[in-house]
């Protein structure tokens, strides 16, 4: 699969990511899903306006400044809130939830997001499914 690069100065992006972590969801189609919850494992990357980009030989002045970026505080907030929501049918509905309210932020150009069940199959660590969708 053909993916533009996260973290580019000629396009003046970061690469901000999540790397696994691991939440309890109620999902499933199947009947014995239902009522309980499962183990999903997220990893996202997410390609930010970068401010500093344009200062390539230095930082801008009051670089180290919260306002500046986005905080992956309330990216991984966000997923929690979608969690918390009810049960879903599919991983793939989940992963697009998780993609939509990181491009919420519209300094979030590209958003990847993976979204795996670590529980279904005793002979394979995970199955899930992993989509990209962007703001630009």
């Amino acid at each position: 699969m053909d993916h533009i690069r996260l973290a580019d100065a000629a396009r003046a992006t970061r690469r901000m990511f999540v790397r696994d972590l691991v939440l309890e969801a109620q999902i499933g189609v199947y009947a014995q899903e239902h009522g309980r919850t499962q183990r999903v494992r997220f990893n996202l990357d997410l390609a930010v306006e970068d401010d500093g980009a344009a200062h390539l030989s230095r930082p801008a002045v009051g670089a180290d400044d919260l306002r500046r970026v986005v905080d992956y505080d309330n990216v991984i907030n966000a997923v929690r809130e979608i969690i918390a929501s009810g049960h879903v049918q599919l991983v793939e509905t989940l992963a697009e939830r998780v993609a939509e309210a990181c491009l919420r932020d519209p300094r979030v150009r590209v958003a990847r997001v993976m979204v795996e069940k670590l529980d279904v199959f005793a002979d394979a660590a995970s199955v899930g499914v992993e989509i990209e969708r962007r703001n630009i």
